[in-house]
């Protein structure tokens, strides 16, 4: 499964995109995640649907009492682009 997503929230300077990718790893996705200039936060990831599932409640609830997520723009797909690691740009 496939997911990009845009984050909005309290989630820039605040370790989301380091939170990101240690719980991206942990769920064995692959993908990356990177700030945007209008303060949002945008990513990619894929892997198992169950992972995918995981990760993305998680990231709802945010990954530290520091995060808040106050919207989360969600696209999936079923096919993968091949990534082979998870990154921060």
């Amino acid at each position: 499964m496939f997911v990009h997503a845009v984050v909005i929230g309290r989630v820039q300077g605040v370790g989301f995109r380091y939170s990101t990718m240690q719980k991206a790893n942990e769920y064995n996705l692959s993908g990356w995640v990177k700030n945007k200039t209008d303060g949002t936060v945008e990513l990619e990831a894929e892997g198992d649907e169950q992972a995918v599932n995981a990760f993305i409640n998680e990231l709802k609830k945010g990954f530290n009492r520091f995060i808040r997520v106050d919207d989360l723009k969600l696209d999936t797909k079923e096919e993968h682009k091949g990534y082979t690691d998870f990154s921060i740009k």
